[in-house]
Parts: structure tokens; C-alpha cells; sequence
């Protein structure tokens, strides 16, 4: 596919105090598709520094081509949630929140069986991999400190961004989602905090039970959190957990 030139949406949002004005809105093009995304910038860039970026990925309620209903469980204008939270502001983030469209998935496996085996990628999530070469080429960017964390349909597609390009991730968060554990070996280096709830029934809890051990098999140390009593909703107690960012923010890109 061929490299895109970013296009920026006509709509405007002028930028105050960090963690306080709402994320702009975007488009990336290419190969004929478009994304819809939005873009925090973090307050107080300086010109030679590079800067933490984020991914987030929404799950399948979130879906559409509005490029505002993604932000939902992320950001709200009274009330930011995990995206105003001041450990965001404090290591002057760069975050993009890209939508996928109805009907598309960011993997295209069955949510209810958890643990797959991986298809081809998916429209939507190979546009937001060429979607992040380009942001990295934009933006003052650390190169060693990109994060993705997504949630339910999202949790699935950052695992599957990183067993895909693990050289690319600092760090992923899936939370409800699942991956392939044939490919923990890919992602053994990268750092993951995976969170489930023990009741969930749309994504089962195997999703992540199932990754977790394949990645220690492999040689990794990944965290896990899983709530006892939790149903397929673990986001809000994950986005809640104190460490949550401090630990996001304080993991680098492995050395190969």
C-alpha cells in the first residue's frame, strides 16, 4: 500500500491547558480508504524532544464514521476521563484514537471464542499501523515509547498490532481482548498489562488467561489483572487501577 499524506479535517479545536480541550479531528488516506482520528497534543512541546504517543482502541460499540463516538469511555468533555487523567499531561502525551467503521473489526475473529489464530489484517488495523508510521514521522515522537491500549474489540486489536509490528510498541494494555498464543513469542520482550473480569460473557476471560501463559512459556513477565467479580465491562476498573499510566509511561522499547 502505498504511503498517505495526512489530511486534516476541517474541524477545529483550539488547544488551552493540557488534559482540557478535546482531542482534535482527523483523517488519514490511503490506498483510496480513509480513517477517521482523533489526535490529543499534549501541552508545552518543546522543539528537539520527543514525546510519549498512544494508541487507543475502542471496542465494537464505538464503531461508525462519526469521529466522535470513539472517544466515549477515553475522553468527554465534562468529564475527560482516562485520557484527562493528569499522569497523561504530566508526560506530555501525544495520543490518537482512530474509529473503526461499522461493520469492520480490528481483527476479524470471534469475539466469543477468545484466543485465535491470526487472519489477515484487518482494513482498519493496517490503515492505523501506516496511520502511526506517518504520526511518527509528524510529530515529535519518541520512537522508544509508543504505547497501544485498547479495550473488548480494541483489546483484540492491540495485541494484534504488536504481534504484527512488535518492534513498533513500548508497551500494550489489552483489556477483555485476546490474541494469538502461537505468536506470544513475538511480543515476549514487549512489555503487556493485560486486565479481565472473571464474569465476563462476551470475551472470555481464557482470552487473556490463555495469552498471559503463552507469553511467560515464552520468556515474558506479563502483569495481569483480573477482577473476581467483573463482568465483560473491566475497562472502568482498569482505567481506575492508580498505576495505571505511571506504568504505561514508565516502559521503553525493548533493544533488539
Amino acid at each position: 500500500m502505498t504511503r498517505s499524506v495526512l489530511a486534516m479535517c476541517a474541524l477545529a479545536s483550539s488547544f488551552g491547558p493540557a488534559g482540557s480541550a478535546e482531542p482534535e479531528a482527523r483523517e488519514f488516506k490511503a490506498g483510496g480508504k480513509a480513517l477517521p482520528y482523533r489526535l490529543l497534543r499534549p501541552d508545552g512541546v518543546e522543539a528537539g524532544k520527543g514525546y510519549p504517543l498512544v494508541l487507543m482502541l475502542h471496542g465494537a460499540g464505538e464503531r461508525g464514521a462519526d469521529n466522535t463516538k470513539q472517544l466515549g469511555w477515553f475522553w468527554d468533555a465534562k468529564k475527560p476521563r482516562v485520557l484527562g487523567r493528569p499522569e497523561v499531561a504530566a508526560a506530555k502525551a501525544f495520543v490518537v484514537v482512530p474509529q473503526c467503521p461499522d461493520g469492520k473489526q480490528w481483527v476479524d475473529v470471534p469475539w466469543s471464542k477468545g484466543s485465535y489464530k491470526s487472519p489477515e489484517v484487518s482494513e482498519p488495523l493496517k490503515l492505523t499501523l501506516d496511520l502511526l508510521d506517518a504520526l511518527l514521522k509528524e510529530l515529535p515522537v519518541d520512537p522508544d515509547r509508543v504505547y497501544a491500549v485498547g479495550m473488548s474489540m480494541g483489546g483484540y486489536g492491540v495485541l494484534d498490532a504488536a504481534q504484527r509490528r512488535p518492534e513498533l510498541f513500548a508497551a500494550v494494555v489489552p483489556i477483555c481482548g485476546a490474541g494469538d498464543p502461537s505468536k506470544a513469542k513475538e511480543i515476549a520482550r514487549v512489555p503487556v498489562w493485560a486486565f479481565h473480569g472473571a464474569d465476563d460473557t462476551v470475551v472470555p476471560a481464557s482470552g487473556s488467561r490463555d495469552l498471559v501463559a503463552a507469553l511467560k512459556a515464552a520468556g515474558g513477565d506479563p502483569k495481569y489483572t483480573e477482577y473476581p467479580k467483573a463482568g465483560h465491562n473491566s475497562w472502568s476498573p482498569a482505567f481506575d487501577e492508580k498505576e495505571f499510566w505511571t506504568w504505561v509511561f514508565a516502559q521503553k522499547r525493548a533493544k533488539t
